[in-house]
């Protein structure tokens, strides 16, 4: 399975349904980088990705993109096969 990061901040709903989804797809850790304790880490996503938003998903080198992303490449039956578990 591809390893799995997520730019959260502590109280974001968004954040926490985007792991509620990942988690019922087997995924069974995520690496968490808090921006809301890190400005430096808050500065290097919106680098990395262009967003200010949280959450920030990637998959292995892929940058998913936010939950709405993740539910839409979800229910196109994209994110198994991005996950290596299809």
């Amino acid at each position: 399975m591809q390893a799995v990061k997520m730019y959260t901040t502590a109280v974001c709903p968004y954040c926490i349904r985007a792991k509620q989804l990942l988690k019922s797809r087997g995924v069974e850790q995520i690496e968490e980088i808090r921006i809301d304790q890190d400005p430096t880490a808050r500065q290097q996503m919106m680098e990395i990705t262009g967003r200010r938003t949280v959450p920030q998903i990637f998959i292995g080198s892929t940058h998913v993109g936010g939950c709405d992303d993740l539910m839409a490449l979800d229910s196109q039956g994209g994110l198994l096969p991005l996950l290596g578990t299809a």
